[in-house]
């Protein structure tokens, strides 16, 4: 096999990030924290347009615990969350002791779905444990229904959690996601828009939160000139060398929406023209997304099915991947409890990941094309 690979989602270096890390190493600033970390958060914060303060850590995961924790998710508690998603957005419920509770998607954004949540949280409150917060996830950079879901929290009064891992770039109605629950997450690993190599941060609208998760990022070590420790804390601070490759990469992060998006639209290209795929579009105009991946809904028949045309591309030495498996469909969460029909199920079933990386080549779409087209027809 000759064709170099193509990969799903690769990172591409904006040329800037040697110049940071190389004054880190300079200074020596090789720890956690530093001035690099400060700077990064200054221009994730001036990206928000300085609404929201940022909290640098070593990634989105450990911003979902933290958020857990600053809302004060405890043992035996319960906490919802969009079956749909990476692991990574559930985990963090069981670090707490706390019980998950997976909701549903709905099929025009693929995320959770606003009436089948109300459903989840009337039917918990019916049997005495009213949920302690909400993780709504952005998947794939595609806003959720972000008015729908918000009304739904606001009547019972419950937190979201806006996991925006995949989001970063993307809007609703002209506001960032990121910024429209209690705390906001971001994702800086290797296969986001912009990287950090790993990394991610919690957004707040909250000095004083900010202030207390940096506590807890940084081994919750009290005002002492010994090592005191009140509370438990956790190592999730991000490393000055890591915030220096972000501060390169925050330089190109426009222009990685811009290529992301120029994907979308070779890609809408190809499957307008192929009735048996639905290619996952915004609702309305209202919605932005960065595509951070493209993703599709094939009608499956005789032998033209997303695992066919997953090894089509892979013969190829293309890269694609089936859609997340839901959650309460994983071994380590199918105990617990779900809410909903068989969405999620079903695009799991149908629904496919392409190459979405920034750096795609004219060449490389070129070969992607032949490879769908070729398949299709």
């Amino acid at each position: 096999m000759n064709n170099k690979r193509i990969y799903l989602s690769l990172s591409s270096q904006s040329g800037f990030e040697q110049e940071y890390v190389q004054k880190a190493l300079e200074t020596n600033w090789i720890t956690s924290g530093g001035p690099n970390v400060d700077d990064f958060e200054i221009k994730i914060e001036n990206y928000f347009n300085n609404e929201f303060f940022v909290t640098a850590l070593n990634s989105g995961t450990s911003a979902i615990h933290l958020a857990l924790i600053l809302l004060g998710v405890k043992s035996g508690d319960e906490v919802l969350c969009q079956s749909m998603t990476f692991s990574a957005s559930a985990n963090p419920i069981l670090y707490q002791g706390a019980v998950p509770i997976f909701v549903d998607s709905e099929s025009d954004t693929w995320n959770i779905c606003p009436s089948t949540l109300e459903i989840a949280i009337k039917d918990r409150i019916e049997k005495g444990k009213k949920p302690k917060a909400i993780i709504a996830v952005h998947l794939y950079g595609i806003p959720y229904k972000v008015d729908e879901v918000h009304a739904v929290a606001h009547k019972y009064e419950i937190p979201v959690i806006e996991d925006s891992a995949e989001a970063l770039g993307s809007t609703y109605k002209g506001e960032k996601c990121g910024n429209f629950g209690t705390f906001g997450i971001l994702s800086f690993n290797g296969n986001k828009i912009i990287t950090t190599s790993s990394g991610g941060a919690l957004i707040t609208n909250s000095r004083k939160l900010k202030e207390k998760a940096i506590f807890y990022s940084n081994q919750s070590k009290d005002i002492a000139i010994h090592y005191q420790h009140s509370e438990i804390g956790y190592n999730y601070r991000m490393s000055n060398i890591c915030a220096g490759i972000g501060l390169g990469q925050i330089k190109v992060l426009d222009d990685n929406i811009e290529a992301r998006r120029k994907n979308h639209f070779f890609y809408r290209e190809i499957f307008n023209e192929i009735e048996s795929v639905n290619l996952s579009e915004v609702l309305d105009e209202t919605y932005f997304s960065n595509f951070w991946l493209n993703t599709i809904f094939i009608k499956p028949s005789k032998n033209k099915n997303k695992e066919n045309l997953r090894l089509a591309l892979e013969n190829e030495n293309i890269e694609c991947r089936p859609v997340w498996k839901p959650m309460h469909l994983q071994p380590v969460f199918e105990k617990y409890p779900y809410y909903g029909g068989k969405i999620a199920e079903d695009l799991f079933d149908k629904g496919l990941c392409l190459p979405s990386g920034s750096n795609l080549t004219i060449e490389d779409k070129n070969r992607i094309r032949k490879v769908i087209e070729n398949f299709f027809n």
